[in-house]
């Protein structure tokens, strides 16, 4: 800061040059893409489809409009493009409106200048504080957006005739920002319609006041898809003085929701037990959202958040937690069994066709988790090379499995079943770690057994009852 100019006077002496807001984020752009920078470091699998539709709106400069289901990052990417301001832009000191010192359009910016000239002081601003964010609610007003006669400062002795009387909204406070508006369709239309100038003119009254603000603001908004019935709409003249409209989806693979998960899913704990999720385990998790996205009992225009896999996981490590601290361990393997604790984080987080009954979303729940068991079962292995097990069984005998068993018993209860041990640890060996130490080994082999037997069960070869903590298997 001390070697920046401090009044107007200094700062013309500088060189400076005003630059609209767009154009300060394109000539930010071409910079990143001709040096190679990430243009949105932590997002993960929009680099061929969402981010080139971006890249094309903010070199066009356009205002952007993002359109898509819940839990697809849009916020986040919104939040991502402040990283294309400058690091700082120089003000009129004490302006509300960030008015530029050799472009003012405030009465206070405007008067400063005429009365001090040159020595009008100058103040900066980061680029945090150049991005403005309202979620739209029904509530929502036009002096919230654009602003309002403030009769406090008319009660102090301003006249209702002077601009000094205005309270300016958020979007006036964005300018030679950005401002973003977040679930536009849950704006109501009236307040919509006030959006029109702002997006076509680039200026707002308030109250009819005959002062036009001409603002330099780059406006982005979210939204879900209008077949989003629940929600409101997007009025046409609305959409057609938005620039872009950029489409995003879900993780396109089950490895890029995996990443994602695991990027964001809160897994390193302090409670002494360290967690190791097998990857069989990783991809059930990431299955089960991924099946609820195309299950004809999940509302598709609702959409299944991606925020539903990295709660399921965080579930899943904590219930594994739970056992390694009831057992006084230091480490815990997930197991199939710990699937069981996603039916409280996945609550909530699917919108059902079906009638709204007490238990329907549970059920849909373990129907999903049991559909993703047998589907990452078949990737890489069949029903028909355990006949050993299924075999086993058809004499009557069972296998009682359950969290309150220690290693050793587990292993001996697995050993019972000829030669299906050496069919786990075959099917187990790519999921320890090279570096992995006997008790995670171990552990990662009993998770690997109650995975196959779940596989086996949910491609209807053997039969599964559950007893409390435990699972009886049999025929």
């Amino acid at each position: 800061m001390s070697g920046r100019p401090k009044n107007l006077g200094e700062l013309k002496a500088s060189g400076y040059r005003t630059q609209s807001v767009k154009l300060e984020i394109r000539n930010n752009l071409l910079q990143k893409l001709r040096s190679g920078q990430p243009l949105f470091p932590g997002i993960v699998g929009y680099d061929e489809t969402v981010t080139p539709q971006i890249v094309n709106a903010v070199l066009s400069q356009h205002d952007i409009l993002f359109l898509g289901l819940r839990g697809q990052g849009k916020t986040r990417l919104l939040r991502m493009l402040t990283s294309l301001l400058d690091d700082y832009i120089p003000v009129v000191a004490g302006s509300e409106i960030n008015d530029d010192p050799l472009a003012p359009i405030s009465k206070f910016a405007r008067d400063q200048i005429a009365t001090l000239g040159d020595d009008c002081p100058v103040d900066y601003v980061g680029r945090d504080e150049r991005y403005h964010e309202k979620l739209a609610t029904p509530d929502v007003t036009i002096a919230d957006l654009i602003g309002e006669l403030d009769l406090i400062k008319h009660a102090e002795g301003r006249h209702l005739a002077s601009e000094d009387v205005l309270h300016f909204g958020l979007i006036p406070r964005s300018h030679r920002g950005i401002f973003c508006m977040n679930e536009l369709p849950d704006l109501s239309p009236k307040i919509q319609v006030g959006l029109f100038n702002v997006l076509e003119e680039r200026d707002v009254q308030i109250r009819g006041f005959p002062v036009r603000l001409n603002l330099d603001v780059c406006m982005v908004f979210s939204a879900n898809p209008e077949d989003y019935t629940n929600r409101g709409r997007l009025v046409t003249p609305l959409k057609d003085r938005i620039g872009s409209v950029v489409r995003t989806h879900y993780p396109l693979s089950r490895e890029l929701g995996m990443q994602i998960t695991a990027e964001n899913a809160w897994t390193v704990r302090d409670s002494g037990v360290q967690v190791v999720v097998p990857k069989f385990i990783q991809e059930v998790v990431e299955e089960v959202s991924r099946l609820a996205r195309t299950s004809p009992h999940v509302n598709a225009a609702s959409g299944v958040s991606v925020r539903m896999s990295i709660a399921n996981y965080e579930n899943v490590v904590s219930n594994a937690e739970r056992r390694g601290c009831l057992a006084n361990r230091g480490i815990a393997i997930a197991r199939p069994s710990d699937l069981s604790a996603i039916t409280a984080s996945s609550r909530g987080k699917m919108e059902l066709n079906m009638t709204e009954e007490t238990g329907q979303e549970d059920k849909l729940v373990g129907r999903l988790v049991d559909e993703a068991i047998k589907t990452i079962f078949d990737l890489r292995l069949s029903a028909k090379q355990f006949r050993n097990v299924a075999e086993h069984f058809e004499g009557g005998k069972t296998l009682d499995l359950g969290e309150g068993l220690s290693d050793a018993e587990y292993l001996k209860r697995i050993d019972a079943v000829k030669g299906f041990r050496a069919q786990v640890e075959q099917y187990a060996a790519e999921s320890v770690p090279s570096d992995a130490s006997a008790e995670v080994k171990t552990g990662i082999l009993i998770s690997a057994a109650e995975f196959i037997l779940d596989g086996l069960y949910a491609n209807n070869r053997i039969n599964k009852k559950p007893k409390g903590s435990s699972s009886i298997y049999g025929q």
